[in-house]
């Protein structure tokens, strides 16, 4: 709502003609900074320790864990695994680290991820910086122009996610062998793996994209009960989509931590059977 004339300088953006003629930035009273700095610090963080780890190339795999930023292992300059997802899709030539060939899925389907996108938008860009509070660019083009025009591969970047989780349950059940790969035990790891995958299950399957595949575009729910019941569950799981988008992330990093801790000797796995 207009509240008068417009101050100077108003030509673009929030401050464009028609918009509220407020000189300040907001008028908040809170400390509404503190949510995109944490969103900015927690993804930078994320963001460093994923890049050394798929860059180093090394202590990803200790029988019978490997490390979710390296499976499958597509090319042949893989360490090799017993009974593991390895895939030599890419021969000898591929000279850099393996973790790149699939890195580039899930990372799509996080960095296009609804959620996602008003985090580092809020977080980097302060497009906006929170709830009623002014951003600073001049003008606003939404994701209609490259490179935000590709958040729209959003749904393609879910499908190629599936296989990806798919290949990581496997992961998690080989991980109830010992380190001589016989079947029928159980270490600290088998947990760690356990809760990874479930979380990142919950967290692809209350993708907004999921919930319009199974449920979107139906004129009458009652013409089809199961897509409807689907659709309810992951409605559910929606309502939790950014607790979950956290949650997975910060689990997929202990994960792969606690494969390299093994994998340089720094501690041993606890057997619980």
């Amino acid at each position: 709502m207009a509240t008068g004339t417009e101050p100077p300088g108003s030509a673009t953006g929030v401050r464009s003609p028609g918009r509220a003629a407020i000189a300040a930035r907001h008028l908040r009273t809170d400390r509404w900074w503190l949510s995109p700095a944490a969103t900015a610090a927690g993804l930078l963080a994320f963001v460093a320790y994923s890049t050394w780890r798929a860059f180093a190339a090394a202590d990803y795999y200790a029988a019978p864990y490997v490390s979710p930023f390296y499976s499958p292992c597509l090319a042949s300059n893989c360490v090799p695994m017993e009974g593991g997802p390895n895939w030599e899709i890419f021969g000898s030539w591929w000279g850099l680290s393996p973790a790149l060939l699939i890195l580039v899925f899930p990372l799509g389907f996080r960095l296009t991820c609804y959620y996602y996108r008003k985090a580092y938008y809020r977080g980097f860009w302060a497009s906006p910086p929170a709830c009623a509070v002014a951003e600073p660019h001049r003008t606003y083009t939404g994701e209609t122009r490259f490179p935000l025009l590709l958040q729209n591969l959003h749904r393609y970047f879910f499908y190629a996610a599936l296989p990806v989780a798919g290949i990581l349950t496997y992961d998690t059940v080989l991980t109830f062998r010992d380190a001589s790969y016989a079947w029928g035990h159980a270490g600290l790891g088998t947990l760690v793996f356990l809760v990874n995958i479930a979380l990142i299950w919950a967290y692809t399957l209350s993708c907004h994209s999921c919930r319009h595949i199974v449920g979107g575009r139906l004129r009458h729910f009652s013409k089809h009960p199961v897509r409807y019941r689907l659709w309810t569950w992951t409605g559910r799981l929606n309502r939790w989509h950014m607790q979950l988008a956290w949650a997975s992330l910060i689990s997929v990093a202990v994960c792969d931590l606690y494969v390299y801790l093994l994998a340089t000797g720094t501690f041993d796995d606890p057997r619980f059977f």
